[in-house]
């Protein structure tokens, strides 16, 4: 992330940003071992852009009606332009690997997405005045947790423009001859 970009984010961003990247090694270590993180996780592993080599991140991953879906909780992060760039990745769940093809919905239709999945759930607005403006918990918590913060279309809109959405589709292999 350039030096412009960080300038932008808030505090809160920051901070769990940070909070994140300590404890990635953390989660990643018990997810490969099948064990609870508290979140809906899944390792992500996809090709880096530049470097080619596989890079391994823990998201909150989110099922609606048959789909997948992960979010990108702190916006344009390194994993979500090697997800762009390579439009397949292989996620690991309780230590089985499925090959996914990886789509970007555009922000209205990310919107819609959110606004169902979160719809039947409470509001909170201590959670919503805790975190501020911009920054919101990826779906996939916020489902498991039965959360939800923002109301409106608009609101829902903004946030998918801020923090792209990625449906996840099994690759099925071909049918040997």
């Amino acid at each position: 992330m350039n030096k412009q970009r960080a300038a932008r984010l808030d505090f809160r961003q920051r901070a769990g940003g940070r909070l994140l990247r300590l404890l990635n090694p953390l989660v990643r270590r018990l997810i490969a071992a099948g064990m609870p993180t508290g979140a809906p996780n899944v390792l992500l592993t996809v090709r880096g852009r530049r470097s080619g080599k596989p890079r391994t991140v823990p998201v909150g991953m989110v099922e609606l009606d048959g789909r997948m879906f992960v979010q990108a909780s702190y916006g344009e992060s390194g994993w979500v332009q090697n997800l762009r760039v390579a439009g397949e990745a292989t996620v690991t769940e309780h230590d089985r690997d499925m090959q996914v093809k990886a789509v970007e919905l555009p922000p209205d239709e990310a919107a819609a997405i959110l606004r169902r999945t979160l719809e039947p759930y409470r509001r909170s607005r201590l959670l919503r005045a805790l975190l501020g403006p911009r920054f919101r918990p990826p779906i996939g918590v916020l489902s498991r947790y039965r959360i939800r913060i923002d109301d409106t279309p608009e609101e829902y809109l903004a946030e998918a423009r801020r923090h792209p959405l990625f449906e996840l589709r099994r690759v099925t292999s071909a049918p040997s001859g």
